[in-house]
């Protein structure tokens, strides 16, 4: 159906955070992929689907080692693990040497990705510019999502970002007692290099919910509530597009 790119610019501000968020609330069938080439850390905040742990090789290391001699969209359930929650999971390398045998793969996989008939794919591709191999990739994407906090470092460095990237929207991570002045004053700055500017609340105790067991007190927290809302104005951004 749709790949998403989610990134940052300066550092990775909760980018593994939004995206897991995301995933969690998108309203259609999704996979959450791991595509940080300095390593991701999915394995290791999440719990399996049954409650044991995910098996931190089985993902983009394994999938690597099996596709090349091509790569289809098909392969890539074959690699996948389920979350709590049920959410459907490509794990990815846990540290940076991992990904140097990889440099290869980032366009096919994001071909696969943008190829996947039935779901659409948030990638989490963590900090943009330190690894200029995932711009292969990211050519891929319908749509690039840079993720920024709301301090006036973050907010320099990603116009900058933008004024050479073709990203869609910019995702404000704000704090909640700032939250809409907080987007307002991102989109002062940014708003003519990209069409759309979003928030995310910023929610310590969500994320932290985000690591157990779904439902309850998650579905309440401020993460998730603006997460679905998010998730929302995005999937329909991914439509109309289409």
């Amino acid at each position: 159906m749709a790949l998403i790119v989610l990134a940052a610019d300066k550092g990775a501000p909760g980018v593994t955070t939004a995206a897991t968020a995301l995933a969690a609330v998108w309203p259609r069938p999704v996979l959450l992929a791991e595509c940080d080439p300095a390593g991701g850390d999915l394995a290791y905040r999440l719990p399996a689907a049954d409650g044991g742990v995910i098996n931190p090789g089985r993902g983009l290391l394994t999938l690597g080692a099996t596709a090349r001699r091509g790569l289809e969209p098909a392969q890539l359930h074959e690699h996948t693990q389920k979350i709590v929650g049920g959410l459907d999971i490509l794990a990815g390398v846990t540290h940076g040497e991992q990904a140097a045998g990889l440099t290869w793969m980032w366009g096919p996989l994001g071909r696969a990705f943008a190829a996947v008939p039935n779901a659409d794919v948030l990638a989490d591709c963590g900090r943009m510019g330190a690894h200029p191999e995932l711009g292969d990739l990211i050519a891929e994407a319908a749509h690039t999502v840079f993720i920024t906090r709301a301090s006036l470092d973050h907010v320099a460095h990603l116009r900058e970002r933008l004024a050479i990237s073709k990203a869609d929207a910019v995702v404000v991570i704000a704090d909640p007692r700032q939250y809409k002045s907080s987007i307002d004053d991102v989109r002062r700055i940014v708003g003519q290099h990209v069409a759309h500017v979003h928030g995310l609340a910023y929610d310590p105790k969500g994320a932290e919910l985000l690591r157990g067991q779904w439902g309850g007190r998650l579905d309440r927290s401020l993460l998730i509530r603006t997460a679905r809302e998010l998730a929302g104005r995005l999937s329909a951004q991914v439509r109309g597009a289409r």
